[in-house]
């Protein structure tokens, strides 16, 4: 049975956050509308923030008062062309605060202007910022919530065939690790996913690796090697657009001899996990997030 608070959240979401996500409006204005909206709920008590560049790249640290050397790397979502420091610091606080672990959250370039890799370039580059700051791989995850998921997965290859040190776990909420749009929730999904729908993630796909690089195993890490990974979580909801995407990353990865667990939520909707200041649902699943990372992650 779903909460009341669910019930006046998917209204919000199908009435206001899902119009946003249109195909016919600009880029600039997708940008604007989301980080107003999302953007004006308040950090949660007691978190400290404090902004900085890496190496070029707008970063925010934010300061959950976590007094060890856990830390999260956090990659937004957004299709690679929207999304911000401005409308995911409420989210990456609360990751952070259900992990016990301060969080480093960047402004990675966007496409269109700023293609595939840049992006990625983005992610490895604050990764190995963590790194000289005298954090462990050990010590650090990577969290991403939809694109932001696929990314995660696409930095932890680069790293790993770059021969780095890897991230001690990769958590992943809707993640969207196939640019080619080819899983078949893409079509069984579409009239239940109350906020994605396939055209617009179809035309941002090709803003970001346009025709050509689509299927490029570091833009779609659906198409990659998943071999020597960390442990994964990810969480998906049963009725978006990206399950597919989910599943088949986890069946990937454990053919592959990763340490990989999917939990798919009945009731909820695409990062429904952005709720959890006032969503029982999201509470619930936050905290799972929140687990995996300890267990996984030294905190000294």
């Amino acid at each position: 049975m779903p909460s009341p608070q669910s019930r006046a959240t998917r209204w919000v979401v199908k009435s206001l956050i899902a119009p946003i996500l249109n195909a016919e409006t600009p880029i600039d204005i997708q940008r604007k509308r989301l980080d107003k909206l999302v953007g004006l709920i308040p950090l949660p008590r007691g978190v400290k923030t404090r902004a900085l560049k890496i190496r070029g790249i707008p970063a925010l640290w934010i300061d959950t008062k976590a007094k060890n050397h856990r830390v999260i790397l956090f990659l937004h979502g957004g299709a690679f062309n929207i999304g911000s420091i401005q409308s995911h610091k409420e989210f990456a606080a609360r990751v952070g605060q259900a992990a016990n672990a301060n969080v480093l959250l960047i402004d990675y370039r966007l496409a269109p202007e700023h293609p595939f890799p840049a992006g990625l370039d983005d992610a490895v580059s604050a990764y190995h910022w963590l790194g000289v700051q005298g954090y462990s791989s050990r010590n650090i995850a990577i969290v991403g919530d939809s694109a932001g998921g696929g990314l995660a997965l696409s930095t932890a290859m680069r790293l790993r065939d770059g021969a780095s040190d890897l991230p001690a776990c990769l958590c992943l909420m809707s993640p969207w690790t196939d640019l080619t749009m080819s899983g078949e929730s893409v079509k069984t999904n579409a009239t239940t996913d109350i906020m994605l729908n396939p055209l617009w993630t179809r035309q941002l796909a090709h803003h970001y690796a346009g025709p050509d690089s689509l299927a490029n195993p570091l833009a779609s890490p659906h198409y990659g090697d998943f071999s020597g990974l960390p442990p994964i979580i990810t969480h998906a909801a049963d009725d978006e657009i990206l399950l597919s995407d989910a599943r088949r990353l986890t069946k990937k990865a454990l053919a592959a001899g990763v340490d990989a667990t999917l939990e798919e939520f009945s009731g909820v909707w695409h990062i429904w996990h952005t709720h959890a200041g006032f969503m029982p649902e999201s509470k619930r699943a936050m905290k799972k997030i929140g687990a995996f990372i300890k267990r996984h992650t030294a905190e000294a």
